[in-house]
């Protein structure tokens, strides 16, 4: 069964017909984490506030939870939770008052409402700062509020903007963990719009890359970085004037990108590879500033598919 339905969504605005959705088609199965994944102005964004309501599409059907976006906006959005790329907390109340304001407004009975709200500080380990005024909480802290505050009702879809952007490794990884767990407790569904690689290949079963108002590519992560297969061999030139099309010609390298200061090869078994590579370009008169060995990620997908790094 299908969470979500996006036929041929369009959203182009008014005066200079900028199309910031450009007929995206995708569909998210109930239960499961889907991600839109690219870069700032890809259309992320605008393509959430279509899904919760916050926008009319210019052209194009969308389905959430069964409902029509267009159609039937208050059943939408009584299926849904929304966790904003902005602050929206009350910082004037504690947590706890601010999740209790939250549930009322859904319009959940008391009991049920106290229940609910010690669950879902147990599940985002505030507890002990349930009774705290969240101006004293840290980023981290308002970041786990949120998204007990976006759950709290039960919904069938969550929407996570940029979930964990300004955060720390640690603190983002911890949130990572409460996703995940709210994912496997709760069976709610999840989409989330991210630029950073790691968040969609940890989380998400599958990834939609967006670029430009489009999804140029939609898969699992897997599947996604077996696009590019074999190693990459990166290398950092001291200089850009220098014969970087020698090392197309090395029988054993099957591709050749080239990035500012850097040359990537893609090749099978790069680590008995690189002494040849070093060879060449001592030959070559090629100085190396430093070499890397890696397997493909989802930010060398982007660059494969577009040309460009998904944080340019």
């Amino acid at each position: 069964m299908w969470a979500i339905e996006v036929r041929d969504l369009t959203k182009r605005y008014r005066g200079n017909g900028f199309a910031a959705v450009d007929h995206v088609s995708f569909s998210v199965k109930s239960g499961e984490i889907f991600a839109l994944l690219g870069p700032n102005g890809a259309g992320k964004t605008t393509t959430i506030k279509i899904l919760t309501t916050l926008l009319k599409p210019t052209s194009g059907t969308a389905k959430v939870a069964g409902f029509d976006v267009s159609k039937d906006k208050d059943s939408v959005r009584k299926s849904i939770g929304i966790v904003f790329q902005e602050p929206s907390l009350d910082w004037r109340l504690t947590g706890r008052e601010n999740l209790d304001f939250h549930a009322r407004i859904y319009g959940i009975g008391r009991k049920e409402r106290e229940e609910r709200i010690e669950e879902v500080l147990k599940l985002v380990e505030l507890e002990d700062k349930a009774d705290v005024v969240v101006d004293k909480y840290s980023g981290g802290m308002k970041r786990s509020l949120e998204l007990a505050r976006g759950f709290i009702h039960s919904p069938k879809v969550l929407f996570l903007d940029e979930p964990t952007l300004g955060l720390d490794t640690h603190t983002r990884r911890r949130i990572w963990d409460y996703i995940g767990e709210l994912n496997d407790k709760e069976g709610v569904t999840i989409v989330l719009t991210t630029h950073h690689m790691e968040e969609a290949d940890y989380l998400c079963e599958r990834v939609g890359i967006m670029n430009q108002g489009k999804i140029i590519a939609l898969d699992t992560p897997k599947n996604l970085k077996d696009l590019i297969g074999s190693d990459l061999v990166s290398l950092e030139m001291n200089t850009r004037d220098c014969n970087t099309d020698i090392f197309k010609k090395l029988d054993f390298v099957t591709d050749f990108r080239e990035y500012n200061d850097f040359v990537t090869l893609k090749m099978e078994r790069g680590d008995l590879r690189i002494p040849a590579i070093m060879e060449v370009a001592q030959r070559e008169g090629i100085e190396i500033k430093s070499v890397n060995l890696r397997k493909p990620s989802l930010e060398d997908v982007f660059l494969y598919i577009t040309g460009r790094r998904i944080r340019e």
